[in-house]
């Protein structure tokens, strides 16, 4: 007599298919579904996306680190003592980028927690790893209100930093599927000194406007014109006719939290609570809901 035969798995529990190429279909829509439904979840309506490089520090960790350089060089070579002093005081200098990430978080989730509103507006939300994006976290969690952070699975590891609200911590495997959630729910973007990966994310909300292809307004604020005035030319782009002149009035350069917030209050009143920012009063009116 033979023995019966075991009972396959069913479909979504068979994990070697699930990992397969055959099943990537699946994990792309989970990549999609299970953030939609926490979202919902937490009721969240909309957010503000800081981008800004995973490298800087606070003032305090950049000092400690020029300090330990300073006091540790023994048996290094002349060339990479000067270069490690050379990091070391750049990241002195951009400590303050971090800083200021984590006041205009500050601010901009007070003046949101304030709304009345039955979901959660406006709410910082950042890629969940350290730097400026921790600092933006950070700044949100001191003013008592939720942040999100959309972690990325890399081949170094980036473990998400303390103070995303646990709940709004999601890890991603797909890089396109994570640029659609930073994009979905973004009623403004705020980009800080950054590398290559902050730069894609620009240009790319650039291209969407510029195109036509955003179905609301996306506030775009460039923080910091030093630096990315030395990074890129963007009147070269008009001049060599690449661009419009127009296409320059897509994004606003500020250099203080303080305008950076005041140009976010602005325009996510105008444009998303409709109306216009009272200096009197912080509590806006409530506007009607939309399923994200």
């Amino acid at each position: 007599m033979t023995d019966k035969l075991k009972a396959a798995p069913v479909a979504y529990q068979n994990e070697p298919f699930l990992d397969s190429p055959d099943g990537r279909i699946l994990r792309i829509l989970a990549e999609y579904q299970e953030p939609l439904a926490r979202f919902r979840r937490e009721q969240i309506q909309d957010t503000v996306v800081f981008f800004g490089s995973a490298r800087f520090q606070g003032q305090k960790d950049a000092a400690q680190a020029l300090t330990e350089v300073e006091n540790n060089h023994a048996g290094l070579s002349e060339a990479r003592l000067k270069q490690d002093m050379k990091r070391a005081h750049a990241g002195i200098d951009m400590a303050r980028y971090y800083e200021d990430a984590r006041r205009l978080a500050y601010l901009l989730t007070k003046w949101s927690i304030n709304i009345p509103a039955r979901r959660h507006r406006f709410v910082v939300t950042t890629g969940g790893g350290p730097g400026i994006m921790e600092a933006a976290n950070l700044g949100a969690h001191e003013a008592g209100g939720k942040s999100i952070g959309l972690n990325i699975q890399l081949p170094f590891e980036q473990h998400p930093n303390p103070y995303v609200t646990p709940s709004l911590n999601f890890q991603f495997h797909y890089f396109f599927m994570r640029k659609f959630w930073f994009a979905y729910l973004a009623k403004a973007l705020v980009i800080f000194p950054g590398g290559f990966g902050t730069m894609d994310e620009l240009f790319e909300i650039l291209t969407l406007a510029q195109t036509d292809k955003l179905a609301k307004k996306i506030l775009v604020i460039i923080y910091g014109s030093e630096y990315w005035h030395r990074i890129i030319n963007f009147q070269a782009f008009v001049d060599a006719g690449a661009v419009a002149q127009e296409d320059l009035n897509l994004f606003k350069v500020v250099d203080s939290a303080d305008d950076a917030f005041e140009h976010l209050r602005e325009g996510l009143t105008k444009y998303h609570l409709g109306g216009t920012p009272k200096k009197e009063r912080e509590v806006l009116p409530e506007i009607a809901k939309t399923r994200p």
